[in-house]
């Protein structure tokens, strides 16, 4: 594979690039370059490394490509589909941001339960020392907590769940063997039986609006939805729907259908924690995350294979 071109699609951590550098990779450009650098360029690349995704048009342009690395655990951006036939393969960068997703999922939950970003819009705005008084929220500690997707990212939300006290229960596409939390058998089940509903899947088609009205409706109007997958996995149109309307009693929301753009309706519902997206955002985890590519791409390069494969 080595005397091929390493193709970098989109922008990345700067390690990864600097790396990327010392093969002498390409960098895809955007615009109208694109296609006259397909022409040239496109035949002789053998391996992308992509922060951004990779469509079935541009895989089709690059007939040799034997491996993408994805910079990222999901990679729903990345169209598998087109891979499949072709037999190439796929990498991406789990575990290494196991702990900070963790993190901010269990993050989000407390601060849509005790209003902790509310609370500081509060102060900020000079409420509290007008004399207002800050309205009372849910407690944490001892909560019926699901969590959809009992993977690595969920079982360590549950790990540190069990510190507050709370009840977890699960549900996935299969049981999970030697867990200790109740398995429910649909999503709808999860939501019913929990006070907070915490959405960690994969994105793409086969979860694609997974988190329907239903869902929504059964975890209520004193229940609370912590989305830190894919803005995919939730069907927004529902969810701005019974925030707006107090059919859903809040939300913690790293993710969106179409980031950055976040539905405005949200602005200014007290009990919605809106976020940019920074589930594996600290300087430790994405450094390991770029660490994690290279490595990848390092050992493709000598042998053919890869570090941390996707099953396709």
């Amino acid at each position: 594979m080595t005397d091929g071109v390493i193709l970098q699609v989109g922008g990345l951590h700067p390690t990864a690039e600097r790396g990327l550098a010392t093969y002498g990779a390409l960098r895809l450009p955007s615009g109208p370059q694109r296609a006259a650098f397909l022409d040239e360029h496109g035949p002789d690349v053998t391996v992308a490394v992509t922060g951004a995704g990779m469509d079935a048009e541009l895989i089709g342009a690059l007939p040799r490509l034997a491996a993408v690395i994805n910079l990222g655990v999901g990679y729903d951006a990345v169209d598998v589909a087109a891979l499949r036939p072709r037999g190439i393969a796929l990498s991406n960068t789990p575990d290494v941001l196991t702990d900070c997703v963790a993190d901010l999922a269990v993050g989000g939950l407390i601060d849509v339960f005790r209003g902790l970003s509310a609370g500081d819009r509060f102060v900020r705005r000079g409420a509290w020392a007008a004399g207002e008084k800050a309205p009372l929220r849910r407690r944490v500690s001892g909560t019926r907590v699901g969590i959809l997707g009992l993977g690595r990212i969920g079982a360590a939300i549950a790990h540190r769940l069990e510190a507050f006290g709370c009840t977890v229960s699960y549900h996935n596409r299969r049981r999970v063997d030697d867990v200790p939390y109740a398995y429910a058998a649909s999503p709808v089940e999860l939501a019913r039986s929990a006070d907070a509903l915490i959405v960690v899947t994969p994105g793409g088609p086969g979860t694609q609006a997974l988190v329907s009205a239903e869902v929504i409706a059964a975890l209520g109007p004193s229940g609370f939805l912590v989305n830190v997958a894919r803005g995919s996995v939730v069907d927004q149109d529902a969810l701005v729907a019974a925030l707006t309307s107090g059919a859903l009693g809040g939300a913690a929301l790293d993710v969106f259908t179409d980031e950055p753009h976040v539905p405005e309706e949200l602005f200014a519902l007290d009990n919605v924690v809106l976020l940019p997206h920074i589930g594996s955002a600290t300087v430790e985890t994405r450094e390991a995350m770029a660490q994690l590519v290279l490595r990848n791409l390092e050992r493709f390069l000598a042998d053919g294979t890869l570090a941390t494969p996707v099953p396709l």
